[in-house]
């Protein structure tokens, strides 16, 4: 796996794979900074997708993961900031994808959708695949 920095977040419905995916991380020698919640007590997910894009407009040699119930809030929420282009990743392929031609730079998992072992790969192809550039990137440019 290519190293990355990732920063990390989730809602209490993402907690559970949050935590797999973090436990996956450091066994894999990736930089990580875990932006909560610390349990999986009711939160609101905005709050965490919010922080996760502020720091990353600090420090943009990261990639971030944020997880919860469907993916679909964290990617929304985080994608109403400037140079964040969060995907929703729901299969190897779409992860793939996200990464290739459009340049993301934080993926959303569903943890009510996406079964565990399915989430690690993802998450593996998510750090491993670089942007292709070219003609994506003219595309990139008009967002």
């Amino acid at each position: 796996m290519k190293l990355k920095k990732v920063f990390l977040a989730s809602d209490h419905a993402g907690f559970t794979l949050k935590q797999i995916i973090v436990k996956f991380l450091i066994k894999n020698k990736v930089k990580i900074l875990d932006l909560g919640p610390k349990n999986n007590n009711t939160v609101d997910y905005p709050d965490y997708a919010h922080l996760l894009a502020k720091k990353m407009k600090k420090q943009n040699n990261y990639l971030g993961i944020l997880v919860c119930g469907s993916g679909e809030g964290m990617s929304i929420t985080a994608n109403k900031h400037k140079n964040i282009r969060a995907a929703l990743c729901y299969n190897v392929k779409s992860t793939k994808l996200s990464r290739k031609h459009n340049n993301a730079n934080v993926m959303a998992i569903g943890s009510r959708l996406t079964n565990k072992n399915l989430a690690l790969k993802c998450v593996k192809v998510f750090l491993k695949t670089n942007f292709e550039g070219g003609r994506h990137l003219k595309r990139i440019k008009k967002i």
